[in-house]
């Protein structure tokens, strides 16, 4: 057998599957084969979309079920022992395994990254790979927790799930590493989560190894909203039993359960007695789960860090996806430094959360509008004399026209797109959210005469509105389209089919900006939903350039009135939008402790104007790139930057164009480096083969139609070397090139459609050019011409 001719699958089962058994392996229940650990990036082209290529790892070694200890990548043997090193590394930081192996069946080469055996890396034989015991033992040294009373909570099982479902991989992190921390006996700890994670089943896992065990017995679940604690406790905490899990009602407290569930607010009050968690005795529960702690939990002037400080002998988890640190708020202060930290950015790039599109549109008023001297607003109201602009409007100063101008924007968008799309629409206090929602009624009239509840206000003080909420999360219910609200739904609403996100409220806070574009991050596939659009009325996602959030965006251009109006090529070079100075975080308190309710504002004096001319002065696309960050200049000029990073010139992208066995995986190639074709067609404005976009975009040369492509290879005759079927055949392919595309000549079904398949069969028509090599040689042979240069 020569090793050399044999695949790297071949190598897998042959020599390295052996070689881990023979040491201890369990082949079934601790080795994984060809794990893919992300779902691969949602890369949007126009209205379609396609997924990136998934992270994937040859061998997952669990030390238990969910506790991966080691990674191996493997190599065919025509490769070096450790050629596959890097990658492997790499995985093994995202996937936070300690020990690295990379192998082509003659040994391994083991990166220690505990460094306990003195050497980082070292080459052993095929006979001395390590036992899960030696590669545990190792790890359990170097991170304290070899103690014997240590060791029995960290290795506690996971929950069993009939349903095969089971943590993703950061799931798994956040959940070893909080179970590690407590362990060792770390009693504040944090998770950051981005909005869409799992956050609610993370904590689950986390409780369930700690309850199991017998380390934390009694466990509080706080939350800030109702409809979070019948979710979670019917949903992810289920596998409990109803017998041990209880919902604090009312204030009403029955010490007989082992995992209560209750409000924030509907623990504490102003007044002593309605204090209800000092029915508990302080050392009553021994852990205390903090759900959305961002929401001011932390903060010393909250009542409801009276709860935390009360229990203060229990281990206290706070979850968020937005940890707050602010002049006078601090979650890491209170909790330390997270113990795990998965962002939207990350998880927008695996693949777990939907990327977004960007539009923003600016009215005329909106940099500043002066009344008149004397101006009577239309309650009879003198209006102030000064100028008005973003931060007054629908606060200080309500102006019809604007509002109605939204509306018709936002209908707009719903027309063009899809009408049954669900959409929020964040409004800066409950007086504008009904105003926009009767803004929005007239500009929808046709479907809201068939439909009463197409769009309807969700705010705390609309009971109508809040018993829509269920209806608008439903997946499985229509109506509501369009929810109007101001703080109701910016955190711990579960929106899965939330399509649109409209930004008509001034948001001074990054952790509440985060809170609303988390609103529409997750996916749902089988129903349409992998990306969601924002449009921005406010400023609002100057946001994006602030450090705080997750990676820094390209700047947004925003040329003087001397400079082009075409952004410069180097991105660095643009303009950027100044961050307002005022972004100071905002603690949400309800003002009713009983409910869930928005938080009006302070009173101000408010005027109410109309007849004001009011028009879109400005409106600009953004797309979610390939890196992470928001594309801000043109399209055209994105795809010129990333085309030219991976062919520096046109012969190059011709010469990989014309050795690609399959155009459709190129163009999928291109499309997970940021080349969105589909999008990019409907810039230039026209219905160009991609390799003529490309080289038109890229290169600036110009382009060719499909027609003058196909009439170029009639010109030349170069059919005459066929028998007259093939000629026929190739005829017809190069008329299906011509009216579809070149895709459609390379799939195989292509010969059982018209007016092929009204020619003969599938194998009857590759018999006219002889084998089945032979007619793909001559599919190929069709390409190169299709692409020559020159009639």
């Amino acid at each position: 057998m020569n090793k050399k001719q044999l695949t790297e699958r071949d190598i897998c089962t042959k020599f390295i599957n052996p070689a881990i058994q023979k040491a201890g392996w369990n082949m079934r229940t601790q080795v994984r084969e060809e794990v893919s650990f992300t779902d691969g990036r949602i890369i949007v082209q126009g209205k379609l979309y396609t997924r990136g290529k998934k992270k994937r790892a040859d061998y997952i070694l669990y030390y238990k079920p969910n506790i991966p200890i080691a990674i191996i990548e493997a190599k065919d043997n025509r490769h070096k022992v450790g050629d596959g090193m890097q990658q492997a590394l790499e995985y093994s930081e995202i996937l936070q395994i300690p020990f690295v192996f990379t192998s082509n069946g003659d040994s391994f080469v083991f990166h220690d990254k505990t460094k306990s055996s003195g050497k980082v890396e070292e080459e052993l034989s095929l006979d001395n790979f390590p036992s899960p015991e030696t590669l545990w033992d190792r790890y359990s040294q170097k991170e304290g927790l070899d103690k014997p009373q240590v060791q029995e909570v960290v290795t506690q099982d996971y929950y069993l799930d009939d349903s095969g479902m089971s943590p993703r991989y950061y799931q798994q992190n956040a959940i070893n590493r909080t179970v590690e921390a407590i362990a060792k006996g770390q009693n504040r700890i944090l998770l950051v989560m981005a909005t869409g994670t799992g956050k609610t089943y993370t904590a689950f896992n986390i409780i369930w190894r700690l309850w199991k065990n017998g380390v934390k017995k009694r466990i509080l679940f706080l939350a800030d909203r109702n409809a979070l604690l019948t979710q979670t406790k019917n949903g992810d905490f289920s596998p409990f039993g109803n017998d041990i899990m209880h919902i604090i009602k009312n204030r009403k407290i029955d010490k007989s359960y082992q995992i209560y569930f209750a409000l924030y607010q509907g623990l504490t009050g102003t007044d002593e007695s309605k204090n209800a968690y000092k029915e508990f005795s302080r050392d009553f529960f021994d852990l205390v789960v903090i759900d959305e702690c961002h929401r001011g939990s932390a903060s010393e002037a909250s009542a409801w860090r009276e709860v935390l400080d009360y229990f203060e002998s229990a281990t206290q988890i706070g979850l968020t996806a937005t940890p707050k640190e602010t002049k006078d708020v601090s979650n890491m202060e209170y909790f330390g430094e997270p113990v795990y930290t998965y962002s939207l950015k990350q998880g927008i790039e695996d693949g777990f959360l939907a990327p977004y599109k960007v539009v923003r549109i600016s009215m005329n008023v909106d940099e500043g509008w002066r009344p008149t001297a004397g101006l009577i607003d239309k309650y009879g109201n003198e209006v102030q004399d000064r100028i008005y602009n973003l931060k007054d409007y629908d606060r200080n100063l309500v102006i019809d026209e604007r509002t109605i101008e939204v509306a018709k924007k936002i209908t707009e968008y719903l027309k063009t797109t899809d009408r049954f799309a669900k959409t929020i629409v964040f409004c800066t206090d409950i007086d504008h959210a009904n105003r926009m929602r009767q803004a929005l009624i007239n500009e929808n009239a046709d479907l809201v005469a068939k439909h009463w509840n197409y769009c309807v206000k969700i705010t705390g003080d609309d009971e109508v509105g809040k018993q829509e909420l269920d209806n608008f999360t439903d997946v499985e219910e229509r109506f509501p389209v369009i929810a109007t609200t101001s703080k109701m739904l910016t955190t711990g609403i579960d929106t899965k089919m939330v399509k649109f996100i409209v930004l008509e409220a001034n948001i001074g806070s990054m952790t509440e900006f985060k809170q609303i574009v988390g609103r529409g991050t997750r996916i749902r596939e089988a129903d349409g939903k992998v990306y969601f659009t924002i449009m921005d009325f406010r400023k609002a996602t100057n946001l994006f350039a602030d450090p705080d959030f997750d990676g820094d965006p390209v700047q947004i251009y925003e040329p003087d009135s001397q400079d082009p109006v075409v952004p410069p090529e180097n991105i660095d070079d643009q303009k950027g939008l100044p961050i307002e100075d005022d972004m100071q975080a905002a603690i949400l308190k309800p003002t009713n402790p009983n409910i869930d309710i928005d938080e009006e504002e302070d009173e101000v004096t408010k005027y109410y104007v109309n007849n004001i001319k009011v028009m879109v002065a400005n409106e600009r696309v953004q797309y979610y790139g390939k890196d992470g960050k928001l594309i801000t200049e043109s399209l055209k000029d994105y795809t010129k930057t990333n085309i030219k990073s991976e062919f520096q010139s046109l012969d190059a992208f011709i010469q990989k164009w014309q050795t690609s066995e399959s155009k459709e995986e190129l163009l999928a190639e291109l499309a997970d480096h940021g080349i969105l074709i589909e999008a990019l067609k409907e810039e230039v404005g026209q219905d160009l083969d991609p390799f003529d976009l490309i080289c038109h975009v890229a290169y600036d040369q110009p382009p060719l139609t499909r027609q003058e492509r196909a009439n170029n290879v009639r010109k030349r005759n170069y059919f005459a070397k066929y028998s007259e079927k093939a000629q026929k055949v190739l005829q017809s392919l190069l008329e299906k090139y011509e009216q579809e595309g070149i895709l459609s000549i390379e799939k195989g079904s292509v010969l059982k459609v018209q007016p092929l398949s009204q020619m003969g069969s599938p194998v009857e028509l590759v018999r006219a050019f002889g084998k089945h090599k032979d007619f793909e040689q001559a599919i190929q042979e069709l390409e190169n011409e299709i692409y020559k240069e020159g009639a």
